[in-house]
């Protein structure tokens, strides 16, 4: 049982260090949902999340009053959206639109799992549904979508890789006068979990229940204040504070959580332990890297010290949760970072190095920016090196890629709220289109065959 007055040292935090709970995402499975057409089937979607989640916006009010911790965002998440389509090739975007009238009715902030998951192969409606995508994202509002296009034990799918490349690239030209912002709502991941509170890739996994809450915590800036007050304390010892200040983050997320199933008649999932930054000062990963001991996130240490602080969020948050899942580590979104945002104008920080960080961080390439005329099969080729990270390392990778119409290296998009400000970063010149032409499937590794 956690005891309220635990964490009444860590609502100090709350005013001058930028401490939230970043999200509570409520899980709903739609197999239910599944009638003779698409258009009763969309309907009861409708109703069922705008049954389900018709108090999660006054819940989480209620909480934050009560316990003085900022509450976000609030979010729904559903089943992988591709299952529920399937008898209805050609008509995805009737459930699509019906899900983002969903969770515009109950309020949310926004709404995943127009997902798909085709890390194997990629059955003929997977790919009608992925051909999807780019419409849906552009007339939509706040429906999220992702793929997962491997795994370490089935391998990467290269042929599900080559598609998405393209569908980016139409997903960015159907919303250029918004910057190509519809791609900022779609994630490619390798490895993707069930249970994952966070934006755009979260989707309720055919694993869960019914209904469960989700909830993911924050707190960068917690982070940064604590390493900052420890100016000559060797690495041990900078692990050992990061660990006491993630203790404290994550009891508060898992009490919060608790509640909220509660109120909502839910079950209690999981507590993601993930630092999620801001655009705002002082809540920025990439600051807290400098104050362990680099003039410039980017520059050579970086990757040691992301490895040092993912780490150590882990075995502190771990030590204060039951149920710690979804991604849980520290997220590296450039735009979404105001330390990384700085470090990218100075070209300390580029994609090549940002890769290298992926391998001991939470995700990926997570909120950038390139050129807009990049081509297709080098934005394919970006997904296939980052799913290579996560397959062979056994970890979740993603990547969340924009490609900004009519922009280049040098200019920088606004996006606006949480996802911040992108500055364009250059990509390689050379060519991968013979390399992602070949398709196939990049077989798994020995390590994934563990029976």
């Amino acid at each position: 049982m956690i005891n309220k007055s635990e964490i009444l040292e860590t609502i100090n935090m709350v005013q001058n260090e930028h401490f939230d709970v970043r999200t509570i995402t409520m899980g709903i499975s739609l197999f239910g949902c599944i009638a003779s057409t698409v258009e009763e089937t969309a309907q009861n979607c409708y109703n069922l999340i705008t049954t389900r989640a018709k108090d999660i916006v006054k819940v989480a009010k209620d909480l934050s009053n009560e316990f003085g911790v900022p509450i976000v965002n609030k979010r729904i998440s559903v089943t992988p959206v591709s299952l529920i389509s399937a008898p209805f090739k050609g008509k995805e975007i009737v459930i699509a639109k019906a899900l983002d009238d969903a969770g515009k009715a109950v309020g949310v902030d926004f709404i995943g799992g127009y997902s798909a998951l085709v890390h194997k192969s990629t059955t003929s409606y997977e790919h009608s549904f992925i051909e999807s995508i780019p419409e849906v994202l552009s007339s939509t509002d706040i429906l999220c979508s992702s793929v997962n296009i491997g795994t370490t034990r089935s391998g990467i799918n290269l042929d599900a890789i080559s598609q998405i490349g393209k569908i980016i690239k139409k997903t960015t030209e159907l919303t250029k006068d918004r910057d190509g912002f519809g791609a900022a709502k779609f994630v490619v991941f390798c490895n993707a979990v069930e249970d994952n509170p966070f934006m755009a890739g979260a989707f309720h996994g055919v694993g869960e229940g019914e209904c469960v809450i989700n909830v993911g915590v924050s707190g960068p800036g917690v982070v940064y204040r604590a390493v900052k007050e420890a100016p000559n304390a060797n690495i041990t010892e900078i692990s050992e504070i990061i660990k006491k200040t993630a203790f404290k983050i994550t009891r508060v997320g898992q009490l919060i959580a608790n509640e909220a199933a509660k109120r909502l008649n839910a079950e209690s999932g999981i507590v993601d332990l993930s630092l999620a930054p801001t655009p705002a000062i002082g809540d920025s990963v990439g600051r807290i890297l400098e104050e362990m001991g680099l003039e410039t996130v980017g520059t050579h240490g970086t990757t040691a010290c992301l490895a040092i602080l993912n780490d150590s969020v882990k075995k502190g948050g771990v030590m204060a949760s039951s149920k710690v899942g979804g991604l849980s580590g520290a997220f590296i979104p450039v735009s979404e970072d105001e330390g990384m945002i700085s470090a990218t104008e100075k070209g300390v920080l580029t994609l090549s190095k940002l890769e290298a960080m992926t391998a001991v961080c939470s995700v990926g390439i997570d909120m950038v920016a390139v050129p807009g005329d990049t081509p297709a099969s080098t934005i394919s080729a970006i997904i296939a090196d980052e799913a290579a990270i996560g397959m062979v390392n056994n970890k979740t990778t993603a990547v969340r890629i924009i490609p900004v119409p009519n922009k280049t290296v040098g200019d920088s998009v606004e996006f606006g709220g949480l996802l911040g400000t992108a500055p364009i970063m250059p990509v390689k010149s050379a060519s991968a289109e013979k390399f992602i032409a070949r398709g196939g499937i990049i077989p798994a590794p020995i390590h994934g065959n563990k029976n």
